[in-house]
């Protein structure tokens, strides 16, 4: 029998619901919370939170409450977690997932997707995006990390919790961090997985990004399989981005989704973006190669199929782009000094550091200034991956520095997100019971790395 959560208090209006992904009923909680934490009787915006009870009676007091990445993500739209990552923890704790302000079912803030973007050039890219942000009226300043914080705090209260566990992925960890230190009462414990640094300039990394596809390049080359069937790998993909550069590869092909005939440009931006986002995934970026190859021998289908999956107008979770700009052009654009800007210099990222502080002009939130990091006490676990394209194992290091009880562990072929695989929820259960106690994280490196893909079947058995 499961536990109930308990109560919401009379700000809160709660039912029991049912989101995709999860077979069991939930309990979906609707909470009215400042628009500006400065005026708390002003004006009100309506938090979405999304209680996943502990599985057996007589629950712990102590949940653990889930800030998903982007920023742009929701909570509502991680609730998959609970049959992987969490599958552990929700034994005996309840699982809380925020929908931070301006996401998923709390005011999301977005703009429409049509198919067509797809085939558009960047500059008609740039201006449908100009022309939602100016037709949107929210109040972009409002819409801050620390904002995001006071919002989980009164969560908190109104759910009747006493000190919580706080569960960061990506962003989510760049929030979590601002909690502990916001609230340090209020946290019981920290699951970090893929730590943000409070340093960190989310456009700014490219050299993160090179290291990881530099990796996955040595390993292409030192796999006899994969070298044999792309032995020119590296000077194929340099080759693809010169003509691409050059002005861009003119495509005749059928649509990977409809078989029917489509032309356009493949660009620089739009290729290079698609690689930057494979390497998220070890499993992605074995893939890489093959798709590479075939690009470089006119053979674009492939590659085209893999780029339409980020953008697929039917997959859930789909990031709340106005609130990404509304956090980024006021937390970290202000710090993308020219120094910065020189030493960060590569081509995965490029269009993202070149594009956003544009689109930040027409944003017009005003900058956020940076606060040199306090400590925080909490116990705190941090997971990376080696092969991490964004949040690599230098920047957790980094984040520890601001932790008096951090233990850090590295998982050599996991990229962008630990918590799923291997025995890592096993060892989350394990943390959030004694977060005290020195962690035993062994079996993580008995994660095996991914098979390339050499042929249209699929990667190697």
């Amino acid at each position: 029998m499961a536990s109930a959560a308990p109560p919401a208090n009379a700000g809160a209006a709660t039912r029991s619901c049912h989101l995709p992904g999860v077979v069991d009923a939930l309990r979906c909680v609707t909470l009215d919370v400042p628009l500006d934490h400065a005026r708390p009787a002003g004006a009100k915006l309506k938090l979405h939170v999304t209680v996943a009870p502990a599985h057996r009676a007589g629950t712990r007091g102590d949940p653990l409450f889930v800030l998903a990445g982007g920023p742009g993500e929701a909570g509502s739209d991680v609730v998959g977690l609970l049959s992987t990552a969490f599958n552990r923890v929700q034994a005996t704790r309840d699982i809380v997932f925020i929908d931070q302000r301006g996401t998923g079912r709390s005011g999301k803030l977005d703009c429409r997707s049509r198919p067509e973007q797809e085939r558009m050039t960047e500059k008609q890219l740039e201006a449908e995006l100009h022309a939602c942000i100016t037709a949107t009226k929210a109040p972009f300043a409002a819409y801050t990390t620390e904002a995001a914080a006071r919002d989980t705090e009164l969560v908190r209260r109104a759910l009747g919790y006493g000190a919580v566990n706080v569960f960061g992925g990506s962003y989510g960890t760049r929030l979590g961090q601002a909690y502990a230190r916001l609230y340090p009462s209020s946290v019981r414990s920290l699951v970090l997985d893929g730590v943000a640094a409070p340093d960190q300039v989310i456009p700014a990394g490219a050299r993160d990004a090179q290291a990881a596809l530099d990796k996955m390049f040595q390993q292409c080359a030192r796999d006899a399989s994969c070298n044999k069937a792309f032995p020119q790998l590296r000077a194929e993909f340099e080759g693809l981005v010169a003509k691409l550069e050059a002005g861009g590869i003119k495509l005749s092909l059928p649509d990977p989704r409809t078989a029917q005939p489509v032309e356009f440009t493949m660009t620089a931006a739009r290729f290079l973006g698609t690689v930057h986002g494979i390497l998220y995934s070890p499993a992605d970026a074995r893939r890489l190669p093959f798709l590479i190859h075939n690009a470089a021998q006119g053979r674009w289908q492939p590659f085209v199929a893999r780029q339409n999956v980020a953008g697929d107008f039917g997959t859930q979770g789909h990031i709340a782009i106005l609130l990404h700009l509304a956090v980024v052009c006021a937390e970290d654009v202000p710090r993308m000094t020219p120094e910065l800007i020189r030493s960060d210099a590569g081509m995965l990222t490029k269009n993202l550091a070149d594009q956003i502080p544009a689109l930040c002009k027409v944003m017009k939130v005003p900058a956020v200034p940076y606060k040199e990091p306090t400590r925080i006490e909490s116990p705190a676990l941090l997971l990376s991956g080696a092969l991490d394209p964004v949040t690599p194992p230098h920047r957790a290091a980094t984040a520890a520095k601001y932790m008096a009880r951090a233990q850090h562990v590295v998982v050599d072929n996991v990229g962008h997100g630990v918590s799923q695989l291997g025995c890592a929820p096993r060892l989350l259960r394990s943390f959030l019971d004694k977060p005290q106690d020195r962690l035993d994280a062994a079996c993580l490196k008995e994660i095996p790395p991914p098979t390339f893909q050499l042929g249209s079947a699929g990667p190697q058995p």
